[in-house]
């Protein structure tokens, strides 16, 4: 049973998370956001990347199983 981090939470570590944050300030990224930051969002498409989903509506599901290991990552800024 693995203990560590999981593979995309060590890759989401080479992301400067501070900038990311300045960038989404300076354009107004999350301005009309309903339920998503822009992080959030950034973080589930990297995941959705990273494990190979193409439609929706597997990308959906892959989150959904995988929600309590995407909550429990750290804060995005």
């Amino acid at each position: 049973m693995n203990v560590g981090k999981t593979l995309s939470a060590q890759i989401m570590e080479y992301v400067p998370r501070k900038n990311f944050g300045r960038i989404i300030d300076r354009y107004g990224g999350d301005a009309g956001a309903r339920t998503l930051s822009c992080a959030d969002l950034f973080r589930e498409m990297a995941f959705a990347q990273l494990t190979w989903r193409e439609p929706l509506r597997d990308i959906e599901v892959c989150l959904s199983a995988n929600q309590s290991k995407l909550l429990s990552a750290p804060p995005n800024v």
